[in-house]
């Protein structure tokens, strides 16, 4: 099984461009996603993953998703390579988002474009109280 579960910070508005056999969209991003643990007495490190959309879900990426936004994303992981034309040999390994979703809090970011879209999607009451917050007098059920 080929699947990749993502959550991490855009590092540049994605960048759009077309197949140039079926004219179909193509959006590229990098996500910055922040490693688990920490070792003591340096900073967080993070790791810098290519991701690539196709089609509708280009159009959704490159359309909503900002520099700076925290975004979820689920894919596969893809390998390839070619030579360029001094025939040297190139490999890129890269996300192919099959899912994209908002991670940030309506008020950290998602414009309002966006936002309108999101309570289209799934309803005005599921986006007004789209910020689960826990409080130290919530019960958990673990």
């Amino acid at each position: 099984m080929n699947k990749v579960i993502l959550m991490g910070r855009l590092t540049r508005d994605p960048e759009v461009r077309y197949t140039q056999t079926s004219n179909t969209l193509v959006a590229n991003f990098s996500l910055a996603v922040n490693r688990r643990f920490v070792r003591q007495g340096e900073e967080r490190q993070a790791d810098f993953i290519n991701v690539v959309a196709w089609g509708k879900q280009g159009e959704f990426c490159s359309k909503y998703f900002k520099k700076g936004q925290q975004v979820g994303i689920i894919g596969r992981i893809q390998t390839r390579n070619w030579d360029d034309d001094k025939g040297q040999k190139h490999y890129v390994t890269e996300v192919v988002a099959e899912e994209a979703y908002f991670a940030d809090s309506r008020r950290d970011g998602v414009s309002g474009e966006a936002s309108a879209n999101f309570e289209n999607t799934f309803g005005s009451e599921v986006a007004q109280n789209s910020e689960f917050e826990l409080t130290p007098s919530d019960d958990l059920p673990f």
